[in-house]
């Protein structure tokens, strides 16, 4: 088994600053607080970039396997909170976009599918508190 560990310090206010298994670090912060002019990310939305990363990797890694690569791709994340405390995710929707002059719509759909339903860990471990919805968006360059 694999085991990951990070070490986040306090830093002062409502800052934390948190490395990873990159060695590199990063700011988290309160968003709702006053933080001046810190450059840094809230802990929910990171959540959400995790996702779009974890998926957004496998989907890329995949196409380059399948010789289906694209010359821009985005993956949107939008999340809704629940209202009460403590607040998470309860639906979330991923747009994957997808853009080039020769789209491989087939195999597009492929790559998606198996970052989502099974190798994406981060989309799995949203499957587990939250409703998640996906949908692919396919742009045409002219040629």
């Amino acid at each position: 088994m694999v085991k990951n560990i990070v070490s986040t310090v306090w830093t002062g206010k409502s800052h934390f600053e948190t490395d990873n298994l990159s060695g590199h670090k990063l700011t988290m912060f309160d968003k709702s607080q006053d933080n001046g002019n810190t450059v840094g990310f809230a802990p929910k939305a990171l959540m959400l970039s995790s996702l779009a990363g974890c998926s957004g990797l496998d989907v890329i890694s995949l196409l380059e396997k399948m010789r289906a690569e694209v010359t821009d791709f985005k993956v949107i994340v939008t999340a809704e909170l629940t209202d009460e405390h403590p607040k998470f995710y309860k639906n979330v929707k991923v747009d994957y976009h997808f853009t080039d002059s020769d789209l491989k719509p087939e195999k597009i759909q492929k790559a998606v599918n198996l970052s989502v339903t099974k190798y994406c860990g981060v989309m799995e471990m949203f499957r587990q508190f939250a409703t998640v919805e996906t949908e692919i968006y396919l742009h045409t360059l002219e040629k």
